[in-house]
C-alpha cells in the first residue's frame, strides 16, 4: 500500500512539475509578446492557450483527490499533496494573467500604440525570476530559495507603486488616451499578481519542509494599519 501511495504521490510531483514549466513558457511567451508588440502570433497563442492549462488544473485536481480518498495519507505525504493542490490554483491564475498580459498587448495593437509607456523590463524580469525561483525550489525542495521568493516579492511591489506613480503623472499631461494608458498600467497589476502568487508557491514549498505556515507573514494589509511603538 505505501508503495503504491509513493508512486501516486511521484506522479502527482510529475503532474505539478509539467504545469509549473507549461505556465512559465507562457509567462514567457507573453512578456516577449509585450515587448515586441508587433509579433501579433506571439500574442494571440498565448492568449488561446488557456484551456491547456485549465485541462492541466483539473486534471491535476482530480489525481491530489483520487490520492486522498483512495490512501488517507497522513503526515509529510499528506502535508505534501494540500501544498501541491494549493499551488495548482496559484499556479492555473498565473496562465490567466499571462493571457491578461498577452490581450493587453493585443488591445494596445489594435489602439494603434506599439511603444509602452512604461517601462515593464525590470518588473517582468524580476516577477519572471520569482516564479522560476518557486518552482525550483518546489522540485529540489529548497527552502533558502523559497524564502528568496518571498523577499523579492517586495521589490515588485516598490516597481508597481513606481509605474502607479507614473500613471497618475502621464493622466495629468493627457499625452496619450486614457483607454490606451489605462490598458498599459493594467500590465503591471497583473505582474505583480503574478508575483503575489508564485509567493504563494514559495509558501506552500516552506509549509511542507518545515510544517508551518508563512502566509501574511511580514506582510501589511489595508485592514491593519502599521502600529507606532
Amino acid at each position: 500500500m505505501r508503495t503504491r501511495l509513493q508512486r501516486d504521490v511521484e506522479k502527482l510531483k510529475g503532474m505539478v512539475i509539467s504545469l509549473g514549466t507549461l505556465v512559465e513558457e507562457r509567462y514567457r511567451m507573453a512578456v516577449k509578446g509585450l515587448e515586441v508588440p508587433t509579433n501579433v502570433d506571439l500574442a494571440e497563442k498565448v492568449y488561446n492557450s488557456d484551456l491547456e492549462i485549465d485541462k492541466k488544473e483539473v486534471e491535476l485536481e482530480e489525481e491530489g483527490l483520487k490520492i486522498l480518498a483512495l490512501h488517507q495519507p497522513v503526515a509529510d505525504d499528506l502535508r505534501y499533496i494540500v501544498a501541491v493542490l494549493k499551488m495548482n490554483n496559484d499556479l492555473e491564475r498565473i496562465g490567466d494573467l499571462a493571457v491578461n498580459i498577452a490581450g493587453r498587448a493585443i488591445q494596445l495593437r489594435e489602439q494603434g500604440h506599439t511603444r509602452l509607456v512604461f517601462d515593464y523590463g525590470p518588473m517582468c524580469r524580476s516577477t519572471g525570476e520569482m516564479l522560476k525561483k518557486s518552482l525550483d525550489a518546489l522540485i529540489s525542495l529548497d527552502l533558502d530559495l523559497a524564502y528568496e521568493v518571498c523577499v523579492q516579492d517586495d521589490e515588485v511591489d516598490s516597481m508597481k507603486r513606481a509605474i502607479q506613480a507614473q500613471f497618475a503623472s502621464e493622466l495629468s499631461h493627457g499625452s496619450i488616451s486614457i483607454e490606451s494608458l489605462t490598458n498599459q498600467f493594467l500590465i503591471s497589476r497583473h505582474l505583480e499578481r503574478i508575483a503575489d502568487h508564485a509567493t504563494n508557491i514559495a509558501e506552500d514549498v516552506i509549509y511542507f519542509i518545515t510544517g508551518t505556515i508563512h502566509r501574511h507573514r511580514g506582510r501589511k494589509t489595508d485592514k491593519e494599519p502599521e502600529r507606532s511603538s
